[in-house]
């Protein structure tokens, strides 16, 4: 997140459905709409407290951009489909969804942002030296710090100011996202599945 992002409702209205095609699912909500009393939160280098990042207002989770930072849910999860909700109160800015954390690292964790940031929602990042079978290098080319998959078609976010939803589906650690209906990209994850979800 940049620091000069203020974000409202991330996760305002989330929730998983588990198990496989024989199993039943369960829907969990992720926020009670009251508090944050279910995620554990990173401020980088731990600079301020972190309830001046995270709060609640009438229903809503709002984030500021800074410090950087993330929240993240205190069970782990896989095989899933996560609903959020979201939109940029103040002009157009940058935040993610990480999924297929490991460790919560300060500040970034090993793991895949669903990218939320303004004309990009729906690219992969890749943090923390994670890696999905989407991403090639050319022969001779230096991996950058934070590796990108971009989305598949154009932008299919609303103006700022106006909500736009996720939908994001983790099975056997293959990842796919949709905005505002729209499928946008599709990663392999070379790694475990096993992970929390974070904002």
């Amino acid at each position: 997140m940049k620091k000069s992002m203020l974000l409202m409702a991330v996760i305002a209205a989330a929730t998983f459905c588990f198990g496989g095609e024989t199993s039943a699912q369960k829907t969990t909500k992720l926020f009670n709409g009251k508090d944050l009393s279910n995620w554990e939160f990173v401020v980088e280098k731990n600079a301020v407290p972190a309830d001046q990042v995270y709060s609640v207002k009438n229903g809503v989770i709002h984030i500021k951009g800074a410090p950087l930072g993330y929240m993240y849910t205190k069970e782990k999860y896989d095989n899933y489909k996560l609903h959020v909700e979201w939109r940029w109160d103040e002009g157009e800015s940058n935040s993610g969804i990480f999924v297929l954390i490991e460790d919560p690292k300060n500040p970034f964790p090993n793991g895949i942002e669903c990218q939320l940031a303004a004309g990009n929602a729906g690219d992969f990042v890749l943090l923390g030296g994670s890696d999905l079978e989407e991403f090639n290098l050319r022969p001779g080319e230096e991996r950058p710090a934070f590796p990108v998959v971009k989305k598949t078609n154009a932008s299919s976010e609303k103006p700022a100011g106006e909500w736009n939803e996720a939908n994001i589906f983790v099975r056997d650690g293959v990842i796919t996202v949709y905005i505002n209906g729209v499928f946008q990209n599709t990663g392999t994850n070379k790694g475990s599945n096993r992970n929390s979800c974070a904002a």
